[in-house]
């Protein structure tokens, strides 16, 4: 691999393409980090004020139907007080009532115990039952009770009692057999002496409300939902789930700690958003209290409600994916052409180098008259190759005036040699002469000494002896000039020859 990598990087082309397509790739990819940041913050932003929208459209129009609900409530309220004493009247009352409203299934008027004499408990009870053929709410039946309790340990009936003011309440809190999904609106009933003598329940179908409000889903794969401030489900699209008492909680369950996180953020009351994990997919959850809108004659109480709406996450940027995919896939095709289109380019403007390159080896090996190829560029490589097109004339000139050269200090070497084969001949034949010589000299002058030393000791009278002595020092001294006149003169000699060859040179 890395001998690979060696030969891939090897030419100069590759190289400078590398460059090129890496300086290219870091921008790009700053660019579309950049593009994509801000277009996924877009998105989440117009996400947030879409859902916001969608938020307050749900709001309004589940509130829309609490108010319908309470409006008819209220103008049955008054044809109920108006009739108090008329016990027959209340079965009318309501099933008039459920009749009015089809988002009302069903509705109770529940007395306090003895209010009538001839009757302990009266409780009139109606609501809607649903065709099992048309799977609709067809017709309206009276029921004996609501659930298998007494009404006056129920909640729905206990708790406004207590406080005297309307509220919503989950009829089935507290109950332990299973109750169709609902909530009621209670609104106490007061006689003329202001005393409260009944509490008016007007149910809506959990089940119902769901349908309704679930049609308003932003997306193909979100939903809306509605908690209670215990955690239960008031609307979800799954209606299993209505049925349980703190739901959220049981949804919780085994479920990643986000989604736990999530509902507690939901049921305390806060408004915004969060992401969880659940079933191994990714959620965001949009949500914000319930609020009611305030009309005159209208008891506004914080029912602890808190709305949401439940995008997939793959419904919020799942577009948004694709398209970095997209992005991405044609930038490495983009990359990739630019790599092979600046490669061709770059490995045909660099033909001339590479024929200057060739070229150089060959007159690196020794071929001096290998041909520059010619050019018409312009650029650096173009005067590069016009500048080794001088160099290579320079340098066959240089080659030319070496050669010459060569040739000349060859001859004179010659010449030396044989100038040097002469003198060194000359100095054996001067030094066997001088030793010659020497040795000649040696003799008259050793008898010099002796005549000389002799005559230092004669006396006066031996004038004979002395003159003879006398004339044996001037014979002796005669022919040590006569070899000396010889020796300069073969000096004189060697010198003339000396000169000659000095002069050949």
């Amino acid at each position: 691999m890395l001998r690979l990598t060696k030969n891939l990087t090897k030419p100069l082309s590759v190289r400078l393409s590398l460059m090129i397509v890496s300086v290219m790739a870091l921008l790009l990819i700053a660019s579309l980090a950049v593009m994509l940041y801000y277009s996924r913050k877009v998105v989440k932003e117009e996400t947030l004020l879409k859902t916001s929208q969608t938020l307050e459209a749900l709001v309004q129009r589940m509130d829309n139907i609490l108010l319908s609900v309470e409006q008819s409530a209220g103008n049955m309220y008054f044809n109920i007080l108006f009739n108090l004493e008329h016990p027959e009247m209340m079965d009318t009352y309501c099933r008039e009532l459920v009749a009015s409203n089809h988002y009302i299934t069903g509705c109770a008027i529940a007395f306090v115990p003895g209010y009538y004499k001839d009757k302990d408990l009266f409780m009139p009870y109606y609501r809607r039952v649903s065709d099992e053929a048309s799977d609709s709410l067809q017709s309206i039946v009276k029921a004996e009770n609501f659930g298998v309790t007494p009404y006056t340990t129920q909640v729905w009936y206990n708790e406004p009692m207590k406080t005297g003011h309307p509220c919503w309440i989950n009829p089935a809190k507290g109950m332990k057999e299973e109750v169709e999904p609902l909530n009621t609106f209670c609104l106490p009933i007061y006689d003329k002496k202001g005393r409260r003598v009944a509490i008016l329940g007007v149910d809506v179908s959990l089940n119902l409300l769901s349908r309704i409000i679930l049609e308003t889903k932003p997306s193909a794969n979100s939903y809306c939902t509605l908690l209670d401030g215990d955690g239960s489900y008031i609307v979800h699209p799954d209606s299993r789930k209505l049925r349980y008492a703190k739901g959220v909680y049981q949804t919780a369950l085994g479920a990643d700690s986000s989604v736990l996180k999530t509902a507690r953020a939901m049921i305390s009351g806060e408004t915004g958003y969060m992401r969880f994990l659940m079933n191994g997919v990714h959620y965001y959850a949009f949500y914000k209290p319930f609020s009611r809108t305030a009309i005159p004659g209208r008891y506004l109480t914080d029912m602890g409600w808190s709305a949401g709406i439940i995008y997939p996450e793959d419904d919020i940027f799942g577009k948004y994916n694709h398209l970095i995919h997209y992005v991405f896939g044609i930038a490495i095709v983009g990359i990739l052409l630019l790599f092979f289109l600046s490669r061709t380019i770059i490995h045909r403007q660099l033909l001339p180098l590479r024929q200057l390159t060739r070229a150089a080896g060959r007159i690196s090996e020794g071929h001096y008259d290998e041909p520059i190829p010619e050019t018409r560029q312009q650029d650096e490589i173009g005067r590069l190759q016009e500048n080794f097109q001088q160099m290579q004339t320079s340098l066959a000139k240089h080659r030319q005036e070496l050669q010459l050269l060569l040739k000349t200090l060859r001859s004179q070497n010659e010449n030396l040699h044989i100038a040097y084969d002469r003198a060194k001949k000359a100095d054996s034949v001067k030094i066997a002469f001088l030793h010659h010589m020497t040795n000649q000299i040696v003799i008259p002058a050793q008898a010099i000494m002796m005549d000389v030393d002799a005559l230092c000791h004669l006396g006066d009278n031996e004038q004979e002896k002395t003159a003879y002595l006398a004339d044996d020092i001037d014979e002796h001294s005669k022919t040590i000039t006569r070899l000396l006149n010889d020796i300069l003169k073969a000096s004189q000699e060697v010198d003339e020859t000396r000169k000659e060859v000095s002069d050949e040179n």
